[in-house]
């Protein structure tokens, strides 16, 4: 078994390496002066199973097109086979045509990595989980949800009230499988623009108050939404307001919004490397995912069960 990582998340890679007892196969990625990608691996490969570490984040584009040169260069040094490791998935947003003559851009990405050579694929927490089927090669959309709990847990086990709130209707699924792991309410942001261009009126679903409230979704991304529930909810009385999200994209004006809000911390996983502005945001703590990826990643090459890992 070979662990090549991409440029994306180099931490990520090396401590999932680590938690499996190895080194990353090295490899050289670098970039030409026009910017054109080119990869070359310095380890032989034949007949090895090779996992690619690369979460597309943010330049999404230039990581995609790495992912699959890394994965075209591995299937030409005859790997026996080649596992895309995607922590976070992107352009998992485009899942669906919002309107006329727009695309599927999940799919399209999908169609690309498998077309690159991918014989399978691992992610987390996909955006929406029918993107699983726009794959046509073996994938495995592990959960965050054991982690995530687990400090929820530690973190709030001396609160008397703790209630878990989706932040919009779409997440009301996720939201009460954790509340459900922590036997704890569930309340629901209902959001709605009342005219084009007209900020969001925030109606809650649930009774929030002196309760410690947590939000509960996949992405964080401008944070404006939020933000804005989290001051809602301390309008109707909740006691204090805090964010428990799988990717931490925190694109745009996210910190500074973070920071002027009332939430208390936002935690989120490392499955998008860490930046300056993330690493100085006090509110922002990441929990690592390596553990978790390092033991789908063993039992993924010793053809055993990946689902007890959801539990």
């Amino acid at each position: 078994m070979k662990i090549i990582s991409g440029n994306s998340n180099i931490p990520l890679a090396e401590s999932i390496a680590t938690h499996l007892g190895m080194e990353l196969t090295k490899a050289n990625i670098k970039r030409f002066s026009d910017q054109e990608i080119w990869v070359e691996i310095q380890e032989n490969v034949r007949g090895e199973d090779v996992y690619v570490i690369q979460p597309t984040a943010k330049p999404t584009n230039d990581n995609v097109m790495e992912l699959l040169i890394v994965i075209d260069a591995l299937k030409r040094a005859s790997a026996q086979r080649i596992v895309a490791v995607i922590p976070y998935f992107g352009y998992a947003r485009q899942d669906r045509k919002p309107g006329p003559r727009t695309p599927i851009t999940a799919k399209l990405v999908a169609n690309l990595i498998t077309t690159a050579g991918a014989d399978k694929v691992l992610t987390m927490d996909l955006h929406a989980g029918q993107i699983q089927g726009f794959f046509d090669i073996p994938t495995d959309n592990l959960f965050a949800s054991p982690v995530l709990v687990n400090d929820i847990k530690n973190r709030y086990k001396n609160y008397e009230k703790v209630m878990v709130v989706s932040p919009d209707v779409g997440g009301v699924v996720r939201a009460r499988a954790y509340a459900s792991r922590i036997d704890v309410p569930l309340a629901i942001i209902d959001k709605r623009r009342e005219k084009a261009g007209m900020s969001e009126v925030m109606n809650v679903i649930g009774d929030v108050k002196d309760y410690h409230c947590i939000f509960v979704d996949d992405i964080v991304d401008s944070a404006g939404t939020l933000c804005t529930a989290a001051a809602t909810l301390i309008k109707k009385g909740a006691k204090s307001t805090s964010a428990y999200v799988s990717h931490g994209v925190f694109s745009g004006p996210a910190i500074k919004r973070i920071n002027d809000s009332p939430l208390e911390h936002v935690i989120t996983t490392d499955s998008i490397c860490e930046t300056e502005a993330v690493k100085n945001c006090e509110k922002i703590i990441q929990i690592s995912i390596a553990p978790l990826f390092a033991k789908a990643i063993r039992r993924i090459h010793e053809e055993s069960s990946v689902s007890v890992l959801f539990s």
